[in-house]
């Protein structure tokens, strides 16, 4: 295959056996600067892809010898280099959703609308190498569960297709969502991140979508939502579960139409938009349960990336707590201190209900207790199977802080199961605010 002479305008091969389709899009992409080469079978394409070098492929869903799957699978394999996206018929959400899983850059409703089009295929042109080095210094680890999430990240973040992240609390879903965000096509543009439990039901659809100006008592001037803050970029919802079914309805038709209507507003704006959501909970669960919506869950778990807890990858302790220290020293100003060889296999042998997030506030807090540069298993002050910290024996009440932190960590932990991990509701029966909670669970390592 002939690279492309350095400094020449990029190419497009645009599949689809009806001529006046391939003209509509080779005279958009002119306009853009790109040049095209059209053809109209699946064999077709695979003699040009032999000839030439191209920075994107759009393809037809139906070809007379073939499917466009088929030349997503080719590509995928033979020129990875090349994001291809597919053209289906409007309404085919099944089909733009095998497609995504195969392999695909995007998808295309027909009939096609030029805005979107172009927005893809700029995305598509902005898109990294396959073989660019990427950093992900950020994800540490050299078990085989930690090195899958890498591989799988690398993979997805050179398409859009919707991702959905799962894992225990502290494992490092939003890492994960932005390595995702910052390895792909949509790095140069916003990712904004939203928790779906923190916002109130009857705010979510101006927070979510913007407003216009008079839209209701308050709204003096026209605001932009989430979707509008991450145009051309990623919106990660957080505790994605949490949305309430009024909520899911309007998203699903803003994903799958890819416009968005503020409050207020007579007219949809395009929404260039990624999502990738997050949530400890199972959704196949709440599907089965009627509180999240089957169609909302299909579309946006495309390609599933689970974090692994700390549990299962006990060989990584070491470093990943090595590298805390030093970041947390660093922020503080002074010598990391260095772990006694104790513990180490403490911190090895703990079972982390909190992940990552818990071992970096036991590692924080170690820092401030001990002495002389070292940190020993005193100084962790970790929790036993039965809820007690290592150096408190059973139903003592000292050291005091440890005893305190062990009770309330039981009610989080209990009103949380109780609520089915639901934060708003396990605020609310604990008393205390959504803020508070959230407050402790981070303090505890819990979050």
């Amino acid at each position: 295959m002939l690279n492309p002479v350095e400094g020449s305008p990029p190419r497009a091969l645009i599949v689809d056996d009806e001529a006046d389709i391939r003209e509509l899009l080779e005279l958009t992409l002119l306009r853009m600067g790109v040049q095209t080469d059209g053809a109209g079978t699946v064999r077709e394409a695979r003699e040009f892809l032999v000839k030439r070098t191209y920075a994107i492929c759009l393809t037809d869903m139906r070809l007379p010898d073939g499917s466009g799957l088929d030349l997503v699978r080719y590509l995928f394999k033979q020129h990875p280099d090349i994001p291809v996206a597919v053209i289906t018929a409007h309404g085919s959400m099944e089909n733009a959703i095998s497609a995504l899983k195969e392999g695909a850059f995007d998808y295309l409703a027909k009939p096609v609308k030029l805005d979107q089009l172009r927005s893809l295929v700029k995305t598509a042109l902005n898109l990294p190498s396959a073989n660019a080095v990427i950093d992900q210094r950020e994800l540490l680890g050299d078990s085989v569960s930690i090195r899958q999430v890498r591989a799988l990240i690398d993979k997805v973040a050179r398409s859009q297709a919707p991702v959905h992240v799962t894992g225990e609390s502290g494992s490092g879903k939003e890492m994960a969502a932005r390595l995702v965000h910052f390895q792909g096509a949509r790095r140069d543009k916003p990712f904004i991140a939203v928790n779906c439990g923190a916002i109130p039901e009857n705010l979510m659809e101006s927070e979510f979508f913007g407003y216009r100006k008079g839209a209701f008592t308050g709204a003096d001037s026209d605001r932009d939502g989430f979707y509008q803050a991450a145009d051309g970029g990623t919106l990660f919802l957080d505790e994605v579960a949490d949305l309430p079914l009024s909520m899911q309805v309007k998203l699903l038709r803003v994903i799958q139409e890819k416009r968005v209507r503020k409050v207020g507003a007579t007219q949809e704006e395009p929404a260039d938009v990624r999502i990738i959501s997050a949530t400890n909970q199972k959704l196949s669960e709440c599907v089965e349960k009627r509180i999240f919506r089957q169609d909302l869950y299909y579309r946006l778990n495309v390609i599933e990336i689970r974090m692994p807890s700390l549990r299962e990858m006990p060989e990584d302790i070491p470093l990943l707590a090595n590298r805390l220290l030093d970041r947390l020293a660093l922020q503080a100003g002074i010598i990391p201190p260095r772990l006694t060889p104790e513990a180490v296999a403490a911190l090895a042998s703990y079972d982390f209900p909190g992940n990552v997030r818990e071992l970096e506030n036991i590692l924080e807090r170690a820092m401030a207790l001990c002495g002389q540069g070292l940190i020993d298993v005193a100084d962790l002050h970790l929790f036993t199977e039965d809820g007690f910290s290592q150096q408190v024996l059973p139903g003592s009440k000292w050291p005091l802080q440890p005893y305190l932190d062990q009770v309330e960590r039981e009610a989080l932990l209990c009103a949380l199961e109780s609520t089915g991990q639901n934060k708003t509701a396990a605020a609310r029966l604990l008393g205390i605010t959504f803020r508070s909670l959230r407050y402790r669970l981070e303090r505890l390592g819990l979050d």
